[in-house]
């Protein structure tokens, strides 16, 4: 067998990444199942697929479809909120928020930032400062947090009203 010649009887990781996600869930449900190996991370190539690799316990999987779609979020100049990275098997997210003209000028102590979230850093005029508590956030700004999944839309409000 291919995984035998590669040397899976000795891998303590294994890494699937196959142009076709079928092959990446069997070679990683074989690795895992029938050779013992505790780590497994796959290529998901197909982002419908994403939760059937969740499903069968395959984590972290990565998808690069996902991957380029956020990072051209990222460069739209009309979105408020980029997801930019996602923890899944953590649940947590990274993401860019883009703080409006009409956004007061406010400490990051002073948000009222859900409960499982934190603004990590401030970019302003082609800088970037790490956010603490006494850090002012201005009009324009744009803000990384890191939060829990789901919590986008109350991290929105916090931030942009």
């Amino acid at each position: 067998m291919v995984l035998e010649r590669c040397g899976i009887q000795r891998a303590e990781l294994v890494v699937a990444v196959t142009g076709d996600d079928e092959d990446n869930i069997v070679v990683c449900q074989v690795a895992r199942e029938h050779y013992g190996v505790e780590r497994v991370i796959a290529r998901v190539n197909d982002p419908r697929n994403h939760d059937l690799f969740d499903l069968l316990g395959i984590s972290p999987s990565v998808c690069a479809t996902t991957s380029i779609m956020r990072l051209i979020e990222h460069e739209l100049p009309d979105h408020e909120l980029v997801p930019l990275l996602e923890l899944r098997r953590e649940g947590l997210e990274v993401v860019e928020v883009q703080l409006g003209d009409d956004v007061a000028q406010r400490q990051v102590s002073e948000i009222p930032l859900p409960e499982g979230a934190r603004l990590i850093a401030v970019l302003r005029a082609g800088a970037s400062d790490i956010a603490g508590p006494e850090t002012i956030v201005r009009p324009g700004d744009q803000v990384l947090a890191i939060a829990r999944s789901g919590l986008e839309d109350a991290l929105r409000r916090a931030l942009l009203t």
